[in-house]
Protein backbone atom coordinates (compact mmCIF):
# COMPACT_ATOMS: atom_id res chain seq x y z
CA UNK A 1 0.00 0.00 0.00
CA UNK A 2 1.50 3.30 -0.95
CA UNK A 3 2.08 6.33 1.98
CA UNK A 4 -0.81 9.03 1.30
CA UNK A 5 2.16 11.87 2.01
CA UNK A 6 4.44 10.47 -0.66
CA UNK A 7 2.27 10.14 -3.35
CA UNK A 8 1.20 14.30 -2.27
CA UNK A 9 4.67 15.49 -2.92
CA UNK A 10 5.01 13.25 -5.78
CA UNK A 11 2.03 14.85 -8.08
CA UNK A 12 2.88 18.17 -6.04
CA UNK A 13 6.85 17.79 -7.96
CA UNK A 14 5.28 16.73 -11.23
CA UNK A 15 2.78 19.96 -11.21
CA UNK A 16 5.88 22.42 -10.66
CA UNK A 17 7.95 20.17 -13.27
CA UNK A 18 5.48 21.53 -16.27
CA UNK A 19 6.56 24.30 -17.88
CA UNK A 20 4.28 27.14 -18.09
CA UNK A 21 1.97 27.09 -20.92
CA UNK A 22 2.50 29.91 -23.81
CA UNK A 23 -0.25 31.58 -24.45
CA UNK A 24 -1.73 31.13 -28.36
CA UNK A 25 -1.00 33.50 -30.98
CA UNK A 26 -4.77 34.25 -31.53
CA UNK A 27 -4.97 34.59 -27.67
CA UNK A 28 -4.40 37.89 -25.38
CA UNK A 29 -3.87 40.16 -28.80
CA UNK A 30 -7.36 41.93 -28.35
CA UNK A 31 -5.37 44.87 -26.94
CA UNK A 32 -3.60 45.33 -30.15
CA UNK A 33 -5.90 47.07 -31.80
CA UNK A 34 -7.14 49.41 -29.15
CA UNK A 35 -2.97 50.67 -29.59
CA UNK A 36 -2.72 50.75 -33.06
CA UNK A 37 -6.40 52.99 -33.06
CA UNK A 38 -4.78 55.50 -30.40
CA UNK A 39 -1.58 55.55 -32.37
CA UNK A 40 -3.35 56.50 -35.31
CA UNK A 41 -5.51 59.23 -33.83
CA UNK A 42 -2.56 61.46 -33.37
CA UNK A 43 -1.30 61.58 -36.75
CA UNK A 44 -4.78 62.23 -38.07
CA UNK A 45 -5.04 65.21 -35.57
CA UNK A 46 -1.65 66.00 -37.21
CA UNK A 47 -2.60 65.90 -40.42
CA UNK A 48 -5.89 68.08 -40.03
CA UNK A 49 -4.04 70.51 -37.90
CA UNK A 50 -1.81 71.05 -41.36
CA UNK A 51 -4.71 71.40 -43.98
CA UNK A 52 -6.12 73.92 -41.30
CA UNK A 53 -3.06 76.06 -41.22
CA UNK A 54 -2.49 75.45 -45.19
CA UNK A 55 -6.01 76.37 -45.77
CA UNK A 56 -6.00 79.57 -43.60
CA UNK A 57 -2.37 80.88 -45.49
CA UNK A 58 -4.44 80.72 -48.74
CA UNK A 59 -7.43 83.06 -46.93
CA UNK A 60 -4.79 85.52 -45.70
CA UNK A 61 -2.83 85.48 -49.06
CA UNK A 62 -6.52 85.65 -50.91
CA UNK A 63 -7.53 88.78 -48.12
CA UNK A 64 -4.22 90.16 -48.99
CA UNK A 65 -4.30 90.62 -52.48
CA UNK A 66 -7.87 91.56 -52.31
CA UNK A 67 -6.77 94.37 -49.98
CA UNK A 68 -4.33 95.03 -52.60
CA UNK A 69 -6.27 95.66 -55.02
CA UNK A 70 -8.61 97.84 -53.65
CA UNK A 71 -5.97 100.15 -52.21
CA UNK A 72 -3.50 99.75 -54.49
CA UNK A 73 0.40 101.22 -53.40
CA UNK A 74 1.81 104.85 -53.60
CA UNK A 75 3.70 104.52 -56.54
CA UNK A 76 1.58 103.10 -58.91
CA UNK A 77 -1.73 105.57 -56.85
CA UNK A 78 0.35 108.25 -58.35
CA UNK A 79 1.32 106.40 -61.88
CA UNK A 80 -2.10 106.01 -62.89
CA UNK A 81 -3.33 110.28 -61.53
CA UNK A 82 -0.01 110.66 -63.75
CA UNK A 83 -1.81 108.87 -66.64
CA UNK A 84 -5.44 110.40 -66.32
CA UNK A 85 -3.58 113.97 -66.61
CA UNK A 86 -1.68 112.85 -69.65
CA UNK A 87 -5.18 111.92 -71.19
CA UNK A 88 -7.05 115.10 -69.62
CA UNK A 89 -4.15 117.46 -70.91
CA UNK A 90 -3.92 116.02 -74.87
CA UNK A 91 -7.90 116.37 -74.96
CA UNK A 92 -7.98 120.11 -74.13
CA UNK A 93 -4.83 120.17 -76.65
CA UNK A 94 -7.24 118.34 -78.85
CA UNK A 95 -10.14 120.80 -78.78
CA UNK A 96 -8.07 123.63 -78.68
CA UNK A 97 -7.28 122.66 -81.99
CA UNK A 98 -10.24 121.87 -83.48
CA UNK A 99 -11.55 125.46 -82.20
CA UNK A 100 -8.57 127.07 -84.04
CA UNK A 101 -8.99 125.57 -86.79
CA UNK A 102 -12.71 126.58 -87.27
CA UNK A 103 -11.43 130.03 -85.97
CA UNK A 104 -9.00 130.31 -89.03
CA UNK A 105 -11.31 128.58 -91.96
CA UNK A 106 -13.87 131.61 -90.97
CA UNK A 107 -11.23 134.14 -91.25
CA UNK A 108 -11.33 136.99 -94.12
CA UNK A 109 -8.26 137.03 -96.50
CA UNK A 110 -7.62 140.45 -94.77
CA UNK A 111 -7.49 138.83 -91.56
CA UNK A 112 -5.81 135.33 -92.47
CA UNK A 113 -2.72 137.84 -93.66
CA UNK A 114 -2.50 139.40 -90.29
CA UNK A 115 -2.64 136.71 -88.15
CA UNK A 116 -0.02 135.17 -90.77
CA UNK A 117 2.53 138.11 -89.87
CA UNK A 118 1.38 137.77 -86.25
CA UNK A 119 2.82 134.23 -86.21
CA UNK A 120 5.60 135.17 -88.35
CA UNK A 121 6.84 138.05 -86.17
CA UNK A 122 9.24 137.33 -83.32
CA UNK A 123 11.65 139.51 -81.58
CA UNK A 124 15.14 138.69 -82.44
CA UNK A 125 17.31 135.80 -79.95
CA UNK A 126 20.10 138.20 -79.11
CA UNK A 127 18.43 141.45 -77.94
CA UNK A 128 16.53 139.48 -75.88
CA UNK A 129 19.67 137.44 -74.15
CA UNK A 130 21.82 140.73 -74.15
CA UNK A 131 19.02 142.79 -72.21
CA UNK A 132 18.34 139.61 -69.65
CA UNK A 133 22.52 139.32 -69.39
CA UNK A 134 22.36 142.98 -68.19
CA UNK A 135 19.80 142.71 -66.07
CA UNK A 136 20.60 139.43 -64.04
CA UNK A 137 24.90 139.76 -64.95
CA UNK A 138 25.00 136.34 -65.62
CA UNK A 139 24.83 134.12 -68.54
CA UNK A 140 21.59 132.32 -69.56
CA UNK A 141 20.60 129.04 -71.30
CA UNK A 142 18.93 129.25 -74.80
CA UNK A 143 16.34 127.83 -73.42
CA UNK A 144 15.66 130.57 -71.01
CA UNK A 145 16.04 133.20 -74.31
CA UNK A 146 13.45 131.74 -75.75
CA UNK A 147 10.94 131.45 -73.11
CA UNK A 148 11.45 134.73 -72.38
CA UNK A 149 11.33 135.69 -76.34
CA UNK A 150 8.13 134.09 -76.60
CA UNK A 151 6.39 135.60 -73.22
CA UNK A 152 7.70 138.84 -74.55
CA UNK A 153 5.76 138.75 -78.02
CA UNK A 154 2.47 137.37 -75.57
CA UNK A 155 2.64 140.97 -73.73
CA UNK A 156 3.24 142.81 -76.83
CA UNK A 157 0.17 141.43 -78.17
CA UNK A 158 -2.28 142.29 -75.29
CA UNK A 159 -0.65 145.58 -75.24
CA UNK A 160 -1.81 145.56 -79.32
CA UNK A 161 -5.37 144.21 -78.50
CA UNK A 162 -6.51 146.79 -75.66
CA UNK A 163 -5.02 150.07 -77.82
CA UNK A 164 -7.29 148.37 -80.91
CA UNK A 165 -10.18 148.87 -78.03
CA UNK A 166 -9.02 152.30 -77.24
CA UNK A 167 -8.53 153.56 -80.55
CA UNK A 168 -12.09 152.33 -81.45
CA UNK A 169 -13.76 153.20 -78.38
CA UNK A 170 -12.36 157.08 -79.32
CA UNK A 171 -13.95 156.83 -82.79
CA UNK A 172 -10.59 156.96 -84.21
CA UNK A 173 -9.34 154.62 -87.41
CA UNK A 174 -6.38 152.49 -87.51
CA UNK A 175 -3.25 152.54 -87.39
CA UNK A 176 -2.47 152.77 -83.98
CA UNK A 177 -1.12 155.84 -82.58
CA UNK A 178 0.98 156.59 -79.76
CA UNK A 179 -1.69 157.98 -77.75
CA UNK A 180 -2.98 154.71 -78.38
CA UNK A 181 -0.57 152.68 -76.94
CA UNK A 182 -0.03 154.89 -73.79
CA UNK A 183 -3.87 154.50 -72.91
CA UNK A 184 -3.55 150.66 -73.49
CA UNK A 185 -0.61 150.58 -70.75
CA UNK A 186 -1.80 152.96 -68.17
CA UNK A 187 -5.52 150.46 -68.40
CA UNK A 188 -3.37 147.40 -68.00
CA UNK A 189 -1.81 148.57 -65.28
CA UNK A 190 -4.57 149.98 -63.38
CA UNK A 191 -5.87 146.22 -63.90
CA UNK A 192 -2.45 144.95 -62.88
CA UNK A 193 -2.02 142.86 -65.73
CA UNK A 194 1.43 144.65 -66.61
CA UNK A 195 4.76 143.49 -64.95
CA UNK A 196 5.62 146.08 -61.93
CA UNK A 197 9.01 147.79 -62.46
CA UNK A 198 8.76 149.30 -59.12
CA UNK A 199 10.48 148.17 -56.35
CA UNK A 200 7.85 148.01 -53.22
CA UNK A 201 8.83 147.37 -49.76
CA UNK A 202 6.49 144.73 -47.94
CA UNK A 203 6.34 145.17 -44.23
CA UNK A 204 5.29 141.70 -42.56
CA UNK A 205 2.97 142.52 -39.53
Amino acid sequence: MADPARVRTEVGFGEASRPAERPKPGEGSGDAPGSSSTSSEPAAGQTTAKEEGRARSAAGEEEEEGSSSLHPPPAEKLKVEHDKKKEKRQKVDEDEIKKMQVLVSSFSEEQLNRYEMYRRSAFPKAAIKRLIQSITGSSVSQNVVIAMSGISKVFAGEIVEEALDVCEKWGDTPPLQPKHMREAVRRLKSREQTPNTKHKHILFH
